[in-house]
């Protein structure tokens, strides 16, 4: 696969190079592609479908786990578009599946702005299933690291796309437990969040060990093996990433009983599910 844009010119020639071949280190897994898999997508690699394979057989409950962490991002959207956000900051984006974030939000209002955000190249290839926005609204891409709050909100795509004097919704589904405490996972969000003016929102999930601490121990590890940071955290710790905020209610909860009425025609059935199985911990908070 080419990379995106073209390479410098050729001195000799005057002649731009070639774009140069992009390394998608198909031969490691990678956090976004093996959520693919879980959501029964097709664009995962051996490596990735080998690694999420381990993670079913010791934490089989992880389909119904990414299922609904996908619900929550439904539903907290169409929540706070009905509250009169306009904005949206999606990092840690993961593979194009539809209804996309943009998809749901301009859903409810046509003129919404959302800005996604990834590192993973295979992302950046299907970015243009991310950019087929309403007329009214707007989409960008930005290829980038969370753990680089900076470079990302000083992109061109972010600041041509999105007025920081506007309230903003800032979501972070199923991306800080790759975020471990000393890569400063706080320091990350609040970096993001103090960027944001007054009425901007944090939509986040977590997985959690709370409802099987000795399981979560071995998911942590094939990632770790894998080549991939992860810390889980407890619902406490879940709650200090809304330090200063206002919870919307019911504050962190299991996000299979987070607003259920919120769900679209899209949704899927989540009444049998237990805790255990999803141990995801979800939540939405506004900044005064």
């Amino acid at each position: 696969m080419a990379a995106h844009g073209s390479g410098g010119p050729d001195t000799a020639s005057g002649v731009p190079d070639p774009p140069r071949p992009r390394d998608l280190r198909v031969d490691r897994p990678h956090s976004a592609r093996m959520y693919d898999f879980y959501l029964g997508g097709k664009d995962n690699y051996a490596a990735d479908r080998e690694a999420a394979a381990k993670v079913v057989m010791v934490y089989p409950g992880i389909m119904a786990c990414a299922r609904t962490n996908r619900e929550f991002m439904h539903r907290a959207t169409r929540l706070l578009a009905r509250r009169g956000i306009r904005q949206w900051l999606d990092i840690g984006t993961g593979i194009p599946t539809s209804p996309n974030l943009h998809e749901v939000a301009q859903s409810v209002v046509p003129d919404a702005r959302v800005v996604y955000v990834d590192n993973d190249p295979i992302v950046l290839a299907h970015a243009e299933a991310l950019l087929v926005s309403a007329p009214a609204g707007r989409t960008e891409y930005i290829e980038a690291d969370a753990r680089n709050p900076a470079a990302i909100l000083s992109s061109p795509q972010l600041t041509r796309t999105l007025d920081l004097t506007e309230p903003v919704a800032l979501s972070l589904n199923a991306l800080l437990h790759f975020i471990p405490d000393e890569q400063d996972a706080y320091g990350i969000v609040e970096r993001l969040m103090s960027a944001l003016p007054s009425g901007s929102a944090l939509a986040l999930t977590h997985c959690t060990p709370d409802f099987d601490p000795p399981t979560w121990e071995k998911v942590t590890q094939i990632y770790r093996s894998g080549g991939t940071p992860a810390q889980v955290r407890t619902k406490a710790e879940v709650e200090a990433f809304f330090t200063a905020l206002d919870m919307v209610d019911p504050g962190v909860e299991v996000p299979h009983r987070w607003h259920p009425a919120e769900g679209g025609a899209d949704a899927v059935a989540t009444t049998d599910l237990t805790d255990a199985e999803v141990s995801l911990w979800a939540g939405v908070g506004l900044k005064r």
